[in-house]
């Protein structure tokens, strides 16, 4: 592997002091010691990372670009992580912030093995968006669930999730819900004759996510939800490779973490390590992205990048009915609605509020200019 990759980074320090934070940011992630330590000239030249840009990006802020080189990350997917954000991300005034990866280095990346087009194929769906429900409040009992599922399914959504906090808890197993909600979906699909996905919450040691991926596969499951961060990244690495026939649906738990910026953290490197469809919270939920933030993160999902496939962008975390329309407009055809908890706050109009869920979202009509 030859060749430079480049990484970019927000830098919050005076004026005075950015170019020598650009060139410990280049050290730190290349030979990790002082120039004046390094005797051979062939690492100068070919194993030190270079500063390439620094640009101002809003008052005592700036954006630095620094060209690694390709060999040291070889063909490993952890290492490529550790040298682009390795020892930085120990500095409390970085912000991993971008990528511009050459394609040999891209190569190491099957990526998703379904993303958009096959997710639409899977589901019968060739071009509206998409819909997504939550199974709420963790603490139901398995026919509970099963019941929302089988709701949910009859009201036509798409994909229906385990909330993210449910596991293989007493009052929950595993494999009896896996059994349960996918039985729901058949029961659903033979009345409606509309397929919907149950996607069943993988998350434990690597060990216990193949032998549930497994106990998934076997009970016909498609597709699975999992947080890529609290299970580390290479394990959903492993996972994505081992078990390519699911669709993954890729929740934000654990990714809060302010040192890697959300645009490129879920709008790219969760694409990048192989999730169909990322989950990300979205602007005026429960928590505080910016309209810029969730439109440049569907943009690093969405848009062409080498030979991997789009990811499907699910804007969530407390969206309610209400927004719907608003929020097709901002994000086009090509989005998957995930609304949890509001759905359920009327539990005696559930497949109601379920079925205008679904209903809105296929009457939607978008502009020319959403679905470029």
């Amino acid at each position: 592997m030859s060749g430079r990759l480049t990484a970019s980074y927000f830098v919050t320090c005076p004026e005075s002091d950015i170019q020598a934070r650009a060139e410990a940011i280049a050290s730190e992630q290349s030979v990790e010691c002082p120039l004046e330590a390094i005797t051979e000239q062939r690492i100068l030249d070919e194993i030190v990372a270079r500063v390439t840009s620094i640009a101002p990006a809003g008052p005592g802020r700036f954006r630095v670009e620094v060209a690694i080189a390709a060999q040291t990350i070889g063909a490993n997917p952890v290492q490529f992580i550790n040298m682009v954000f390795g020892n930085a991300s120990l500095w409390d005034d970085v912000q991993f912030a971008g990528l511009d990866v050459p394609d040999d280095v891209l190569a190491m990346f099957p990526g998703p093995r379904h993303g958009i087009a096959g997710i639409r194929r899977l589901l019968g769906v060739p071009d509206r968006a998409l819909t997504n429900a939550a199974m709420k409040p963790q603490g139901l009992h398995v026919p509970e669930l099963a019941a929302m599922c089988r709701t949910f399914a009859l009201a036509g959504v798409d994909i229906i999730k385990d909330d993210h906090g449910i596991d293989d808890q007493q009052y929950s197993p595993f494999v009896e819900r896996v059994r349960a909600c996918q039985a729901a979906t058949a029961e659903a699909l033979a009345a409606t004759g509309k397929t919907a996905l149950y996607a069943p919450n993988l998350i434990g040691t690597p060990r216990v996510l193949r032998e549930r991926a497994r106990i998934a596969r076997e009970e016909g499951v498609r597709a699975v939800l999992i947080a890529p961060m609290l299970v580390g990244l290479p394990a959903f690495f492993d996972l994505v490779e081992e078990f390519p026939e699911f669709v993954y649906l890729a929740h934000p738990s654990f990714g809060g973490a302010r040192h890697i910026a959300p645009e490129l953290l879920f709008g790219r490197l969760m694409r990048l390590f192989g999730s169909d469809a990322v989950i990300f919270v979205n602007v005026g939920g429960r928590f505080g992205y910016t309209h810029e933030t969730c439109a440049a993160l569907a943009a690093g999902a969405r848009s062409p990048w080498g030979n991997i496939r789009a990811t499907l962008p699910v804007p969530a975390g407390g969206m309610r009915l209400e927004r719907v329309e608003e929020l097709l407009d901002f994000y086009g055809p090509d989005t998957m609605l995930l609304i949890g908890g509001n759905l359920l706050i009327d539990h005696a109009r559930i497949l109601d509020r379920t079925r205008e869920f679904t209903n809105r979202v296929a009457a939607h009509r978008f502009s020319p200019a959403s679905k470029a």
